[in-house]
């Protein structure tokens, strides 16, 4: 069977046995959240609460500012504790999140209305609930779902696909999704494809996943198709899957519905699908807790503000010597200075490394071998790139290399055998650029 892909990539170790047999469970509902005010790309959103008022689960706190962004709701039912800036682990400055303590004596449902018929909905009302619901893309980007679908409501589009590819190693929970949220899934889609006007719908799950393409297969239709990727990373990216699956390019800087594609994750059309069908805004979701210094490793539906240690205690704590917990998989996720952070709408995986045996392998000159080249799935020249930047030239790096196109996926820096941090040099020059050019 011919697998779909695209060029170039790697296929580092996929580590996903620890958790992928794990059925996903509910967590406890912590005694206090804390929620950060932004959770998505985009503007923060505007707090609406005060310190001692009573919310009820689903409640509206915080509103959008502008397209993109996204309102935030209360995922329990309490009191506002306190307002401060805390350090936000993925803008890495301080940053306004809401304390929010549990009512221990139950929960209280302020969710939106049910839509009972979706296909009796206008494109516009179907679109104005995604807002409403605070709904991000859920596979890590966190970019606005519903901002996808502007253009869409001008013009319909031609397809719209869901991301199974689960690429990432370690991270299995859109695995589970697919497998236990088989139905809901597809009725996203099928939501998704109505708001957009798409005639077409594809669910595209690497190879890897066998039991998933069966599962998901069994809902195929003359317009809902299940494509088998190759296992290879990043196929999951958009541009990478977007190719993969149409044979279309999108050109730097264009976006997916240039070429007729909008592209969410498969957690993301679940949590359409409740947003529609049951009014419930995005307060939880799923994360994989795992890695070779968990306990046990599993996948749970979390309420976003949970602690994460709090997460890792639910996993039966630290195994080993701890290296490094990362926000995420190991290739794009996040090191997290400590596990005092919580779970944010974009968290999919909380992963916890052990120290490797012996001392780290130092860096080495670059000896031009390519492997960097062959890896770039965005068919740029890393060697060359980290040679500018170390020689100061980064308007050369930015027009003439393409360094704006890196989506830092770290395929270059997994392949390379001098064991040169591209990725570290690309984020610092991108930083530099950005600051030179604002001084003009």
């Amino acid at each position: 069977m011919a697998l779909f892909t695209f060029p170039g990539g790697v296929h580092p170790a996929e580590k996903k046995d620890l958790s992928k047999n794990s059925p996903i469970e509910k967590m406890y509902t912590p005694k206090q959240l804390m929620l950060y005010l932004s959770q998505s790309i985009g503007a923060p959103s505007e707090l609406i609460v005060e310190v001692g008022q009573r919310v009820k689960t689903g409640q509206q706190i915080a509103r959008n500012k502008g397209i993109i962004s996204v309102p935030l709701h209360s995922p329990v039912t309490g009191t506002v504790k306190e307002i401060k800036k805390v350090m936000h682990p993925v803008q890495q400055k301080p940053m306004e999140a809401v304390i929010i303590e549990t009512d221990e004596k139950g929960e209280e449902l302020d969710y939106l209305t049910p839509i009972e018929d979706f296909s009796k909905s206008s494109n516009q009302e179907l679109y104005t609930r995604i807002l409403e619901a605070g709904i991000v893309g859920l596979g890590g980007a966190t970019f606005p779902s519903h901002a996808k679908y502007i253009e869409s409501l001008k013009k319909p589009i031609e397809t719209v696909i869901l991301n199974g590819a689960e690429c990432e190693p370690y991270l299995t929970i859109d695995y589970r999704m697919m497998l236990e949220k088989t139905a809901e899934i597809v009725e996203g889609l099928k939501v998704l494809m109505k708001v957009s006007g798409a005639k077409n719908g594809i669910i595209g799950v690497e190879d890897n996943k066998p039991e998933a393409i069966e599962e998901l297969r069994k809902f195929e239709t003359d317009r809902i198709k299940i494509i088998a990727l190759k296992t290879k990373y990043p196929q999951g990216a958009e541009k990478q899957l977007i190719y993969a699956a149409t044979g279309k390019k999108v050109s730097v800087g264009a976006f997916p519905f240039s070429v007729g594609v909008i592209m969410q994750n498969v957690s993301t059309a679940f949590a359409v699908y409740e947003a529609v069908k049951l009014g419930k805004p995005l307060i939880e979701r799923g994360v994989t807790i795992t890695g070779e210094g968990i306990k046990s490793p599993k996948n749970v539906i979390a309420k976003v503000g949970t602690p994460v240690q709090e997460m890792i205690d639910f996993s039966d704590g630290f195994t080993g010597e701890v290296d490094k917990v990362i926000s995420g998989g190991p290739m794009m996720g996040l090191a997290l200075k400590d596990t005092s952070s919580s779970v944010m709408k974009g968290t999919s995986g909380i992963l916890v490394m052990v120290k490797p045996e012996g001392k780290p392998i130092p860096e080495k000159p670059c000896i031009n071998c390519g492997y960097c080249v062959f890896a770039c799935p965005m068919n740029l020249e890393p060697n060359y790139m980290v040679k500018l930047i170390k020689s100061k030239q980064f308007d050369k790096a930015v027009e003439e290399a393409g360094l704006m196109s890196c989506m830092e996926c770290g395929s270059c820096a997994y392949s390379c055998p001098s064991k040169i941090d591209h990725v570290k040099t690309f984020k610092t020059a991108k930083r530099v650029y950005s600051a030179l050019k604002g001084r003009k």
